[in-house]
């Protein structure tokens, strides 16, 4: 689904309780930035929930964000789960925000359990990777 025909007013897919338009739409928009890296991890699943790769490499750290992000039609997301955050204030330089999300492709149901780390670059949380064990 593409985000003009997203309305607002729809629950944002992030689980946050809020509506798309009072929560993740206006990063997406590129309106406002996430203040924190767990509200940057939230925008980002909705991105991908919105198949928005615009966003998605506007939110990647330039060096670690592959050539090609793989978004798949019939991927239909399904949730996710913040499980803990660790730094990734307002005030911080770093973060790490472990969450699942869950996801059905092809009728086969999917899981994506990951420790993702976030940095400030050019003023803005950006994506790093995922945090080695």
């Amino acid at each position: 689904m593409s985000l003009p025909d997203k309305p607002q007013s729809t629950p944002c897919p992030c689980g946050s309780s809020k509506k798309l338009g009072d929560c993740c739409l206006p990063f997406l928009q590129q309106k406002a930035l996430p203040p924190t890296a767990e509200q940057l991890m939230r925008s980002r699943y909705t991105a991908f929930v919105l198949a928005d790769e615009g966003y998605l490499r506007y939110s990647w750290y330039p060096d670690s964000c592959p050539k090609t992000i793989h978004l798949q039609a019939d991927t239909r997301w399904l949730g996710l789960k913040i499980i803990s955050t660790t730094a990734g204030q307002s005030e911080d330089t770093e973060g790490t925000v472990a969450f699942v999300a869950r996801y059905k492709n092809g009728g086969k149901a999917t899981r994506i359990e990951e420790n993702s780390r976030f940095v400030r670059f050019e003023g803005r949380w950006v994506y790093l990777g995922a945090q080695d064990a």
